[in-house]
């Protein structure tokens, strides 16, 4: 069975409806209009639905409840709604391909053929056997590797590549989407992971070389491209957009020359179409500026003009003659009303250097990394509300700049826009100061327990007696069916907060009996009371506002709800302490504090774009510290203080790493200054690569670490082997917890020992890579059975060779 199916099935398992909300822009009829009338462009569009129809379509096939037909007939449903929606408000160029089943980095793996043996692919076009496989791995084989997808909260699956891969055409997905669509009678611009970026974010195969040359893989990938190509010429498309984000990386010459070939090697095959490349997140470097804009079989380039903002300068200072700038003015990062009045503004200048038939108005990056539609927010504070755009409101302001450079400004819409823009900017709710001045006083201090972690190590493990190699889970427990109906219950005010506190008590004494019944060393009370780990504490936290709808993927059928800092930031009250005293009540054995670091908040947070984000952020570590202290207060004497998304917030450019890595360490520091040396201090950081920031992981001087390892293939390991010396406590995980798969006890074991031959035994913990919230009981308790037995088997052998 294909991966996409064109065909329409007579099974409707979920009624899917999108609404754009249009209000002020009269829908236009499909392509009855030119670039020189209007020209608005949307460099992707988020696919899980409104209210995340793709999800639960997802789960319910990979768990057998429904089939294959029925899964390919809701993703048909929810492209169509997109594709005319997009449509009837105006856009001309409305994108296809940009839906995936899981990620568009797998979906290029796919096109290309690039199947690892592991997965015995048999040639044909691939199917959800094999896709979903590499995803999310098998009874018999691992997922490959997932990560973060630049600075943002998605992950997406990392190619595996080596000298002897042999690249087919293998899924004809982005024809079968154009084709789709342009049966529903709108034209779309098929959209491809560039070669360029697909081959540089790759990584070498297993018993490859880490020195394996990716980029010289192009001559056998072109082909394929060019095969791609020739079938959507053929169906008749005439625009095809190549995503190529790599491009504001930090490059060298040879890896802009064999981007140049890329694109010289496929100008014939492009002849004829309208060419867009499209780089984003941040600033395109002059050097990667000047190539870009001087190939031939280009012409159109997008810039992201919201976090981009110096190429603007380069735009200024030269933009090749007859090509089409594609300005992404709306932002797609994040859920502020654009400013429309400021974005014209800057529209018109660069209509002034590009001509007015050579500007197109863009989002700054697919929308992919906001939320669907305000629509879907009756709830909302209204008067936040008016501050806010989700992806359909986004679309809505793409097409209104466009009118109105085309001398059709719809007058109420800019009026609304710029009175919400004044009344955010004056609102009272906005502003606290004492919290600002409380942040503004942590700026030059330095901010660091007074003993060296090896002191308090020795003065933490006479408190705690933890035996060799301790084991332990990252934070949290399966999220039952039943669990969530008596979190739904009690928030809909269906329950008592009585009746609600005993069905949480139960199930954390339920966590708590397992893990003792495991033989777990340091306990983790499972979060039962807990939605998602930065919502939580946002709902309890003041500047956050929450929405009941605004879901954004994160991986696979994984989609988290952001919380939206509107303000300053403060800690009404303690957070965490009632449940973490409760469950230290129920054992003898430690039992740890649960919390969200300030970093990660903040960088799984849809943040104020009014002040610089380091502020923010110092905001959330003072409220952060204050519920450090008095967990401390009350016993807890190990509390965990995760920053997962510290390495995703690492800027793209390396010359602005040591600020941002600055004030981020420093935030963390900030929550855990003053507690006592025998207070055990955790993190865990997971999915990125930290290799490159280990030393900044080291100043953040926490006792304990536990980090992703297994789903990488152990490339933190690696450097350990170079000779990094680390004297704190480090759990680097040792099965994957993203796949179903169950490891044996002497796969885990096998991990432990590698963990040896680099890592000191008396620093060294066992722990998954990551929370256990998304799998089920029937996996986790006989991979933490597998893991307790493995640990208990090396101690032996530790303890047999002295």
């Amino acid at each position: 069975m294909r991966l996409l199916m064109a065909a329409v099935h007579v099974f409707k398992p979920v009624s899917i409806a999108i609404h754009l909300h249009v209000s002020h822009i009269h829908p236009v009829p499909h392509r009855r209009f030119s670039i020189k009338a209007m020209a608005s462009h949307i460099v992707g569009y988020p696919r899980m639905g409104p209210k995340r129809e793709l999800k639960f379509a997802l789960e319910s096939f990979w768990d057998k409840k429904s089939t294959a037909e029925e899964l390919e007939k809701v993703a048909a449903d929810l492209r169509a709604d997109i594709w005319k929606q997009m449509s009837s408000a105006g856009i001309k160029y409305i994108p296809s391909n940009t839906f995936s089943y899981y990620d568009q980095v797998l979906d290029t793996i796919a096109m290309l053929g690039a199947v690892p043996p592991r997965y015995n692919w048999t040639g044909a076009e691939i199917g959800f056997d094999t896709y979903f496989s590499m995803a999310r791995g098998n009874a018999s084989v691992p997922a490959m590797e997932m990560t973060k997808w630049f600075d943002t909260n998605y992950h997406f699956i990392v190619p595996e590549l080596g000298p002897d891969v042999k690249f087919t055409y293998a899924s004809h997905k982005a024809v079968n989407e154009y084709k789709e669509a342009k049966a529903l009678g709108v034209e779309t611009v098929p959209v491809l992971v560039g070669p360029f970026t697909f081959l540089s974010l790759s990584k070498p195969a297993k018993g490859v070389d880490k020195t394996f040359p990716k980029l010289s893989l192009l001559d056998k990938i072109l082909p394929v491209y060019k095969e791609v190509i020739a079938d959507l010429k053929a169906a008749g498309a005439s625009t095809i957009q190549f995503d190529e984000p790599v491009l504001v990386m930090d490059l060298e010459s040879h890896q802009l020359e064999a981007f140049v070939k890329a694109y010289s090697e496929l100008e014939s095959s492009l002849a004829g179409f309208h060419v867009i490349v499209e780089t984003y997140f941040a600033d395109v470097p002059e050097e990667a500026y000047k190539v870009l804009t001087s190939l031939k079989a280009v012409s159109g380039f997008g810039f992201d003009l919201v976090r981009g903002t110096k190429t603007l300068d380069l735009i200024k200072a030269g933009f090749p003659a007859g090509k089409f700038l594609y300005a992404g003015v709306v932002d797609g990062r994040n859920i502020w009303a654009n400013d429309l009045a400021g974005s014209l503004t800057t529209l018109k200048e660069l209509e002034g250097i590009v001509g007015k038939d050579k500007l197109v108005v863009s989002s700054s990056c697919s929308l992919l990394h906001t939320a669907v539609d305000l629509v879907n927010e009756p709830k909302l504070d209204k008067e936040i509300k008016s501050w806010l755009a989700f992806a359909a409101q986004k679309v809505v302001e793409v097409n209104a700049l466009a009118k109105a450079l085309a001398g059709q400004k719809d007058e109420e819409f800019f009026s609304a826009n710029a009175a919400a823009q004044a009344s955010r900017k004056s609102s009272p709710r906005v502003t606290n100061e004492a919290v600002q001045k409380a942040a503004a006083a942590l700026r030059g201090s330095d901010h660091r327990r007074a003993t060296n972690v090896s002191a308090r190590l020795e003065a933490q493990q006479k408190k705690l007696s933890l035996p060799l190699l301790p084991t332990t889970t990252i934070g949290s427990f399966p999220q039952t069916l039943e669990l969530r109906r008596v979190r739904r219950e009690y928030k809909a005010k269906k329950i008592t907060e009585e009746e609600y506190i005993t069905a949480i008590k139960a199930e954390i004494k339920k966590v708590v009996d397992l893990q003792e019944d495991l033989d777990i060393d340091v306990l983790v009370h499972g979060e039962p009371e807990r939605n998602d780990m930065v919502e939580y504490f946002g709902e309890q936290l003041s500047g956050f506002a929450f929405t009941a709808n605004g879901w954004v993927q994160s991986y696979g059928s994984r989609c988290v709800k952001p919380p939206i800092i509107y303000g300053d930031v403060s800690r009404p009250k303690p957070m965490t302490v009632f449940w973490s005293t409760a469950a230290q009540s129920m054992t003898k054995r430690p039992m740890k504090g649960m919390l969200t670091g300030p970093v990660t908040i903040l960088n799984w947070s849809f943040v104020r774009n009014d002040q610089p984000r380091f502020e923010t952020c110092y905001q959330i570590a003072l409220a952060i510290k204050d519920e450090v202290e008095d967990l401390e207060k009350a016993g807890i004497t190990v509390i965990q203080i995760d920053e997962a998304a510290l390495r995703e917030g690492l800027p793209l450019r390396k010359a602005e790493h040591a600020f941002y890595l600055d004030w981020a360490v420093h935030s963390f520091r900030i929550t855990n200054v003053g507690v006592e040396d025998t207070t055990q201090i955790h993190t865990h950081m997971c999915y990125s690569n930290f290799n490159d920031i280990i030393q900044s992981i080291i100043d953040m001087d926490a006792d304990v670490i536990t980090i992703e390892n297994s789903r990488s293939d152990e490339k933190l390991l690696s450097v350990f082997r170079e000779g990094v010396k680390y004297g704190a406590g480090i759990g680097p995980g040792v099965y994957d917890i993203h796949s179903p798969r169950i490891p044996s006890t002497e796969e885990i074991a096998d991990r432990v020992k590698k963990m040896l031959a680099v890592l000191d035994t008396n620093i060294l913990w066992v722990n998954p890579d990551c929370g256990l919230k998304t799998r089920k009981y029937t996996e986790v308790k006989p991979a933490l059975q597998h893991m307790v037995v493995a640990a208990k088997l090396i101690r032996a052998e530790l303890a047999s060779a002295k």
